[in-house]
């Protein structure tokens, strides 16, 4: 929405009072939500209260209901499930009770109500909502109320934010705690692979997911599973037999071990439960297979939440402000959602209605419509280019089966471009890639070398072994070497071939695309030291760390880090500083220190500014901080590259990978002449990238123009609209902060 730049935002919420709940599960990431809806309502000038024990507080009133401090929400960003409590409230369900709880808003001149909670909270808002003019005539006769009182709040906002790790509420893309719970299962999961490789076992591993199936489907997607069972999705008749042929099959080419994922809520054709024992003892009978049936439970709820469930939840606390205070008596009930990488406000109930409707058709046995509402041999090259980084292998892997299953022959390029100048290219069966989804580092081999160099050999082995694709996985040195590639088409006829990048990084720093593979593990590893260095803080005098992260010159990840760890400053080489600003921040903690709080932290891009380095910085805070906070530096170096990849990473590489390949398969239909290829195009040049809402491929050479070279960067980069928020909730006092976050798109976290 535009905003005239007079209005000052530190006074938008001035008189006006915001509750917040969480009700329901609780799910990771919840603490987030409330942390950014408490700061920022303070910031602009709104009372926040906390509703304990969630609807049951509300009813119950007194302590319940109290007022929420700015340092009351400290430490908050790393705890799982909600500080503030959760509870199932049968009060709430009569008319008496939400009497009750009106009572308890009016009396304190609460009229925003923000809920986190799942479609049963959200529903009982919304209801709450409608019907909040009749409540107010039933306690103004009843005398509780005077009809001061009642003018007084003769509305109720109402804004929605959905926590729940099922990812189970149609109209957005991510729940809150889906993330997290993912990486609980993937903990498991590859915990468990060692051990079943050792003996040669099947291992059943049963997941969340009564109605919706999505924490299985991306668990078997990151693991490389034989087999899911989904509710939406019913196994054909016969089920039994293809999927013991499965898995004789994969014994059969050498694999140690089977691993079968089942959502609890797993149905077959007739509405009979597939539960874990079913399969088990389907297993043990017809193939006399060693086989383990795991129950996963509560685990998945439990444990810190992950960097994206921190962001996603502080950006729809933040939205969620935002929304209620531009409200109005007729604006209806919104929920915040996810669509790709935008922030949107949905109606709440239509969302509700859609999501009922998927239950009720999984009820009556209509999956399909369920399900709804949720060439000649081709020879593709793939290589690894640049650093390597986590969900690669994931990528590759991806490409490689869905490139078989299209009829193609696919050639692993080992070590890069200069793999592909020296030949060293050898094809890839399906069996190949086994295993290769939680592996982290490129099993490929990967270089920085590019190909301008050697293009003479290139081109010629490209003729030599045929190649008529290629898929160039990796950083920024994938996106240059794609483009001198497509430069030197003109030359070499050999290099007219259709090819893609996918963008694979830590730093997060390729043209055309919001995200790359890899940067999310990298984002997690930042954020989980980040954690344990504050933690080693505790209990001893006032700490201030300083810390450096990788990135080149992009300030990707020290930016997301700050927001995800809850930093009070990341200064990156997109956004300049100078002595003063170092001043003014040294000045912030200093105030900071006298409070309540105990501990600072400050990230520092490695490449943010060549004079202020991180030990400048490290020397400054400890100099002006004598007395009152002492530092600690750390850069955290290649760790960030390390790891096995997040089940984002996994999940997106996968998706990466196969959408690369299955493009490749229509161009090259489109560029085959006369029995040969021949792509000469600029539209058979691209890099696959994540925009806003959509996965597109834009070409190389229009993504020139909008790329520093010299700095290795975009020009324009999405997430610097989210610089604001940081500063926000650190408590800086910046008067164009919101309006900066209102005036332009609304950039989200990532799925």
């Amino acid at each position: 929405m535009q905003r005239s730049a007079s209005v000052d935002p530190t006074k938008m919420g001035v008189g006006k009072a915001i509750a917040v709940l969480t009700s329901g599960g609780d799910a990771q990431g919840m603490n987030a939500a409330v942390r950014a809806t408490v700061r920022v309502g303070i910031y602009t000038g709104a009372k926040v209260y906390f509703v304990h024990e969630g609807y049951q507080g509300l009813v119950d009133g007194g302590d319940n209901i109290r007022q929420a401090t700015w340092e009351s929400v400290s430490m908050m960003l790393q705890l799982g499930g909600t500080v503030i409590g959760s509870a199932r409230c049968q009060d709430f369900r009569s008319k008496e009770g939400r009497a009750k709880a009106a009572c308890n808003l009016v009396k304190l001149g609460i009229t925003n109500l923000c809920v986190i909670g799942g479609d049963g909270s959200l529903t009982g808002a919304n209801e709450f909502r409608n019907e909040w003019s009749e409540l107010l005539q039933i306690l103004l006769k009843a005398g509780k109320i005077t009809a001061e009182e009642a003018k007084r709040s003769s509305h109720l906002n109402i804004v929605g934010m959905v926590g729940s790790i099922d990812n189970d509420f149609c109209g957005t893309d991510m729940t809150i705690g889906t993330d997290s719970a993912l990486h609980r299962i993937m903990e498991v999961v590859d915990a468990i692979t060692t051990t079943a490789q050792s003996h040669q076992r099947a291992f059943i591993l049963e997941v969340m997911g009564r109605h919706c199936g999505y924490l299985a489907l991306i668990t078997a997607l990151a693991c490389g599973a034989d087999w899911v069972f989904i509710p939406e999705m019913p196994p054909d008749e016969g089920w039994e037999d293809h999927l013991c042929r499965r898995l004789t099959y994969q014994r059969s080419i050498g694999n140690r071990l089977n691993v079968i994922i089942v959502a609890e809520g797993a149905l077959d054709r007739h509405g009979k439960p597939i539960t874990c024992d079913i399969i088990k003892n389907l297993v043990t009978k017809k193939l006399g297979f060693d086989t383990r049936a795991t129950i996963l439970g509560h685990v998945q709820r439990g444990g810190t939440p992950s960097a994206f469930d921190r962001i996603l939840g502080s950006r729809m606390g933040v939205e969620a402000v935002m929304a209620l205070l531009e409200a109005t008596p007729d604006t209806p009930a919104c929920v915040v959602s996810l669509s790709g990488n935008m922030a949107v406000r949905l109606p709440l109930m239509e969302c509700v209605q859609v999501t009922k409707e998927v239950t009720k058709a999984m009820a009556e046995g209509r999956f399909e419509e369920a399900v709804k509402l949720r060439g000649n041999n081709i020879n593709i090259a793939i290589m690894n280019v640049g650093a390597p980084c986590a969900g690669m292998n994931a990528a590759v892997r991806s490409a490689v089966r869905i490139g078989i299953l299209q009829g193609h022959s696919m050639l692993a390029v080992h070590d890069g471009f200069d793999g592909l100048a020296h030949g060293t290219i050898e094809p890839m069966t399906w069996g190949y890639v086994g295993g290769w989804t939680g592996k982290g580092g490129s099993n490929l081999g990967t270089k920085r070398s590019l190909p301008a160099r050697m293009i003479e050999e290139i081109s010629l082995n490209i003729a030599k072994f045929n190649i008529h694709a290629l898929v160039i996985i990796g950083g920024f040195e994938a996106f240059v070497g794609g483009l001198e590639l497509w430069n030197y088409r003109e030359k070499y006829e050999e290099l007219c071939i259709p090819l893609v990048v996918i963008p694979a990084t830590v730093s997060n720093n390729i043209p055309g695309s919001d995200f790359s593979i890899g940067a999310d593990t990298a984002l997690n590893t930042i954020t989980t030291t980040c954690d344990r260095i504050k933690q080693s803080a505790a209990g001893t005098k006032r700490r201030v760390f300083i810390i450096e992260t990788m990135g080149g010159y992009c300030g990707y990840l020290a930016t997301m880090a700050g927001l995800a760890a809850g930093a009070d400053a990341a200064y990156i080489y997109e956004e300049q500083f100078g002595i003063h600003d170092l001043e003014t921040n040294v000045e912030h903690l200093l105030e900071k220190m006298k409070t309540t709080v105990k501990r600072g932290l400050i990230l520092r891009n490695e490449k943010c500014n060549a004079n202020y380095t991180t030990d400048f910085i490290f020397n400054l805070y400890s100099e002006e901080g004598k007395g009152v906070f002492d530092c600690r530096k750390n850069v955290l170096g290649h760790m960030q590259q390390g790891g096995t990849p997040t089940p984002f990473d996994r999940n997106f590489g996968t998706k990466m990978g196969a959408k690369a390949v299955l493009w490749l398969t229509e161009k090259l239909k489109e560029c085959y002449r006369h029995g040969r290829i021949f792509a000469n195009t600029p539209d058979s040049a691209c890099v696959l990238g994540m925009k806003k809402r959509a996965m597109i491929f834009q070409p190389l050479s229009d993504l020139k123009e909008d790329t520093d070279s010299e700095h290795r960067i975009p020009k324009t980069q999405w997430w610097l609209k989210l610089r604001p928020i940081l500063k926000i909730l650190a408590k800086y006092k910046i008067i164009d902060g919101i309006l900066c976050l209102l005036n332009v798109d609304r950039a989200f976290f990532p799925f």
